[in-house]
């Protein structure tokens, strides 16, 4: 991947924007694609989407800008804040990690803490600290100075996980590639086939969708604004290559080629745009994994539903330690997704897209 791209990726998974705020990563989005496409959309949840025009049928390429993070829930007399998470975290992962609280007068660091061991008996001591029992320190002493600071209730966090890669720049490093790397694959295949002339026979709209770690919503009304005939979701996937996990647990490996989801709980894909993707990864010698979610679901959960339906599959990254503050990708996983991305939207014409609902 050349310097723009990384650069680009970078500014993306470093922006501020946990589920309901993410005004600041799709204004991101929006500059930076709005001088190459044909037009710009949004909705009134805040997702926003960007049209080549063509002739052929819609397809709907969606990625969600969101990010896992938390929100302040109360203020206690010695300055300490309680939370509540917005997206799924696990308790384990939480302590002595670095946020960043987004309070009316800008930005503050904080630190997510709990008793320290030394003070816990020791039964205690084996029991794994759940978020009920944390805080977040921001180094005061006062509920006043917290709020000299401009913090409130219902203000933001995300974590403080700054993108960097590792491996001679073989992998990127940083927080929000769930699911803002499938947002930069969508921007980066329509900048290649608009910079490249390369037709196509469709219409393509991509979109960064809002709130899916919250449950799918800014999907469910960007489909409704858009009505798309097909769609392909951008996301990542747990990457099975850790200490610990079963192959049958989760398949896809980190550097082994992008993957397309058989089966998650909130959407079994179109059968005929499935073997349409195997096909023309084959064609291209794209390497691709297949895997299942059956504990996780996707904004084709919502999409596929749309009106009186609409043929969709999930492709994805798949990224080591998703759900956490940090995470790890392959870059060639990445740039192979938006070869084969680049690669399908060249062949989704009518008649391909009418085939995947023929009985």
């Amino acid at each position: 991947m050349d310097k723009r791209e990384l650069k680009l990726m970078a500014k993306m998974m470093d922006a501020f924007g946990p589920s309901g705020f993410e005004r600041e990563i799709n204004r991101i989005v929006k500059k930076e694609i709005e001088p190459i496409v044909d037009e710009i959309i949004t909705d009134k949840l805040g997702s926003v989407a960007f049209k080549l025009n063509g002739d052929g049928p819609k397809v709907l390429l969606a990625g969600h800008t969101d990010e896992i993070g938390f929100i302040i829930s109360s203020i206690t007399k010695e300055g300490f804040l309680t939370f509540n998470q917005l997206g799924g975290w696990w308790d384990q992962v939480l302590l002595a990690q670095k946020v960043i609280i987004r309070g009316k007068k800008g930005d503050v660091i904080g630190i997510i803490a709990s008793k320290p061991p030394h003070i816990i008996p020791m039964e205690e001591r084996k029991k794994v600290v759940v978020k009920k029992n944390m805080y977040i320190d921001i180094g005061v002493s006062t509920k006043e100075e917290v709020e000299e600071a401009g913090i409130r209730v219902g203000d933001p966090v995300v974590p403080w996980s700054p993108f960097q890669t590792l491996h001679d720049g073989k992998v990127g490093m940083g927080k929000a590639f769930d699911d803002r790397i499938g947002t930069f694959v969508i921007m980066e295949a329509i900048r290649r086939i608009k910079e490249q002339g390369i037709a196509h026979p469709n219409t393509i709209i991509g979109a960064g969708t809002v709130q899916e770690e919250g449950g799918l919503r800014g999907a469910q009304t960007i489909a409704q604004t858009v009505n798309p005939d097909v769609a392909i979701v951008l996301e990542v996937d747990i990457a099975g290559d850790v200490p610990g996990i079963k192959p049958h647990e989760a398949a896809t490996k980190m550097g082994k080629g992008p993957g397309m989801i058989t089966y998650d709980r909130s959407m079994i894909p179109n059968q005929g745009l499935k073997e349409f993707v195997l096909d023309i990864a084959s064609q291209g010698e794209i390497p691709i994994q297949l895997s299942q979610m059956a504990g996780g679901g996707t904004d084709a959960g919502r999409i596929h539903v749309n009106s009186s339906g609409c043929p969709s599959v999930v492709l994805t990254v798949p990224t080591r330690h998703i759900h956490s503050h940090i995470g790890l990708l392959s870059l060639k996983d990445t740039e192979n997704m938006i070869k084969l991305l680049v690669e399908l939207l060249k062949k989704l014409d009518w008649n391909t897209v009418n085939s995947f609902s023929e009985l």
